[in-house]
């Protein structure tokens, strides 16, 4: 890891390893702002890395390969309009989502002409930062389309939003699908309640985690041979929930 007094530590807090989603990397001078970003990814259970000036950050990009980068347009030493067009250089499939308090159009047109992914006008909610950036990434991951899923006794068609288990058919709502497939998209990952509320609610929706519980609760009845008893649906206490095929 490269290591510079520019650079402000990693992650406050420790996210546990099967909880970790992949590494941000904030490109910042702000201490306060640092600091703000820090907590928002961490506890959406990213390991984070920040760094103070462009030249420390392109060193960051270089050596750690980040899964997605939250990049500042002024920052000292190079530039965040410079940075921008060389991260794409070295990784293009790495997400870059500009932070900036430039809000004219003809800025953010330029943005996306220099590589960025997407950006987000400063002040911000963090929630619907973590949601731009998270959305940056899926786009970039672009999984093989597979309409039709088989597991255990079930077969589930996700294009048609049709749904069989032991040959007899089943009524998924498009909630239920919507959350099935990303539990399938995500096979033996540990999904927080946040991640759920955050992926497939939407951060313009503001649900409870109950809301996740019942829903689960609700695909159970209808999945798992014994609902009481899930074998594929399960619950990782403290933690959230996993699907196994």
């Amino acid at each position: 890891m490269v290591m510079d007094e520019d650079l402000v530590g990693e992650a406050e807090g420790h996210v546990p390893p099967e909880l970790n989603l992949g590494t941000i990397l904030v490109i910042e001078d702000d201490p306060r702002l640092q600091k703000v970003l820090r907590r928002i990814f961490t506890e959406a259970n990213y390991t984070v890395l920040v760094a103070g000036d462009g030249q420390v950050g392109l060193d960051l990009f270089r050596s750690e390969k980040p899964l997605a980068v939250v990049l500042d347009l002024v920052l000292p030493r190079i530039g965040g309009r410079e940075l921008c067009p060389m991260f794409k250089n070295l990784s293009s499939e790495t997400p870059v989502v500009v932070l900036s308090a430039i809000s004219e159009v003809v800025d953010k047109v330029l943005l996306l002409e220099l590589g960025a992914d997407d950006y987000v006008t400063k002040p911000f909610s963090p929630r619907e930062l973590t949601a731009r950036v998270q959305a940056a990434i899926r786009r970039q991951r672009k999984p093989p389309a597979k309409t039709v899923y088989r597991f255990g006794e079930c077969e589930i068609d996700f294009k048609s939003m049709t749904a069989r288990r032991a040959g007899e058919p089943l009524v998924l709502t498009a909630h239920e699908s919507k959350l099935l497939k990303f539990f399938t998209d995500n096979v033996d990952r540990v999904l927080t309640r946040e991640v759920l509320l955050n992926e497939v609610w939407g951060y313009n929706s503001y649900p409870t985690t109950r809301t996740v519980d019942n829903q689960i609760l609700k695909l159970r009845q209808k999945l798992e041979a014994d609902p009481a008893n899930p074998r594929h649906l399960l619950t990782i206490y403290g933690a959230g929930y996993k699907f196994v095929p």
